[in-house]
């Protein structure tokens, strides 16, 4: 079938472009959806999807807008986490919901805005973001999201501001009539020696289908600091896929943790760039997964300013027939002496028709770096199961501790302790069960 007659290329085909009125953004848009139609979906002969196929997201159709969506009943408790307070915007199947966000009392030095609003109020000064070509021009989910993207959220951080309590950006996906297609464009930026919190939290309320594109922009200046938590717990049937890009200027530094735990199909690519001197960037992300999941995070750090530095450890949990894929690439470029990259990938499969690919890769082009990368995949140690259960404990126990303990690590930075808590919860819910022997 060719990409034209392709249920889901003519599906997002068939979503009218956002009218605007504004002449700039809604040439932009086309511009963007004829780029996607042109490129169609990626396929395994891409380098950055060569694990991932799209064989049956390609034969899927989806409506373009849920038209509850602004009226549904939401229970608070769906995507509520512990400790956590404060300003919150929260979009439903895509829709921006005032009523279910906090942006009252906003801490002096943060401004926040759903980007909806903005281009109502003050549309301008988005010009350049909205307007230019996506970094990687045959991105095709890029191009997609550029087209039918409405909505999102534009944060920014006055210079020098430290905003201590974590703002939270909440999508949730909620049953409709039929499964539909959300699109969302997040761009945050932090001035000079600014700090913040954030959270991205991706929940489910019931059981859904929908496909949801999100793409984050993330710009910190010279001394910033970001301290990120990815939450990801999409119903188990959706189809999720997140970039995010990272460029970090002279001195900034960004603190990422991410859990991956839901969806059928679910891929969030970070782009990192160390641009100015003496950046640095720690990731820590864990996935478990189950059943036919298919999980993959394309991790992609490019050291460009001199004395950088990155650390990245990840782990990943397979158990029934589910499938993970981690592509770490760390590319030091010319100018970039000094460079310190680091990274580490360990995995578990916990069934024989589970399955994880791994790939790191390291590309050094610059003169006294230090860089190390290492991919593991395995089995649990069946000594420490043994050591366990002759202590006692019943299999699918000692089972459960040993995965629990080998994703901590992952997990051991995430504050406050209530929500590291939380985390750990969620992941042990994920856990695969089996009776006890």
């Amino acid at each position: 079938m060719s990409a034209s007659a392709a249920p889901f290329v003519e599906s997002m085909r068939a979503a009218a472009l956002p009218a605007s009125g504004i002449g700039w953004l809604d040439a932009a848009r086309h511009e963007a959806m004829q780029a996607f139609l042109s490129a169609g979906l990626p396929d395994t002969r891409n380098e950055l999807w060569k694990y991932t196929a799209l064989r049956a997201l390609e034969q899927r159709g989806y409506s373009a807008r849920d038209e509850s969506a602004s009226t549904r009943m939401i229970d608070e408790g769906t995507f509520a986490l512990p400790d956590i307070e404060g300003t919150r915007l929260v979009f439903v199947n895509g829709v921006f919901r005032a009523d279910l966000s906090r942006l009252d009392d906003l801490p002096q030095g943060l401004s926040v805005q759903p980007l909806s609003r903005a281009l109502v109020e003050n549309p301008e000064p988005l010009r350049f973001l909205l307007s230019r070509h996506a970094t990687e021009p045959r991105d095709s989910f890029a191009s997609l999201n550029a087209a039918l993207a409405s909505d999102g959220v534009l944060v920014r951080v006055a210079p020098a501001a430290q905003i201590e309590a974590p703002l939270r950006i909440v999508h949730l996906g909620a049953q409709a009539e039929a499964a539909i297609a959300c699109h969302a464009r997040n761009f945050v930026e932090l001035g000079e020696g600014a700090c913040l919190r954030l959270i991205e939290h991706y929940a489910a309320l019931g059981e859904h289908a929908h496909f949801t594109n999100i793409a984050c922009e993330y710009v910190l200046q010279k001394s910033a600091r970001i301290d990120l938590l990815a939450l990801q717990d999409s119903a188990v049937g959706a189809a999720l896929f997140r970039r995010s890009d990272f460029h970090l200027h002279e001195d900034a530094q960004l603190e990422l943790h991410a859990l991956e735990l839901g969806g059928a199909l679910a891929r969030h690519e970070l782009r990192i760039a160390l641009d100015g001197d003496r950046s640095r960037a720690q990731t820590r992300g864990a996935f478990a997964l189950r059943g036919r999941q298919h999980v993959d995070t394309e991790l992609l750090i490019e050291h460009h300013g001199r004395d950088t530095a990155s650390d990245s450890l990840w782990r990943g949990v397979a158990d029934g027939r589910a499938r993970g894929v981690f592509h770490g690439a760390i590319t030091v470029h010319p100018g970039a002496d000094g460079a310190d990259a680091q990274l580490s990938n360990k995995n578990l499969l916990l069934s024989e028709g589970a399955e994880i690919d791994t790939r790191p890769a390291l590309e050094i082009h610059a003169d006294e770096v230090k860089a190390a990368h290492g991919a593991t995949i395995g089995q649990l140690d069946e000594h420490a199961l043994f050591y366990l259960r002759s202590r006692g404990l019943p299999a699918e126990t000692a089972r459960i501790l040993l995965v629990r303990a080998f994703c901590a690590v992952a997990l051991s930075g995430v504050e406050p302790q209530a929500l590291r808590e939380h985390c750990d919860a969620l992941l042990l819910a994920h856990l695969p069960r089996e009776n006890a022997q």
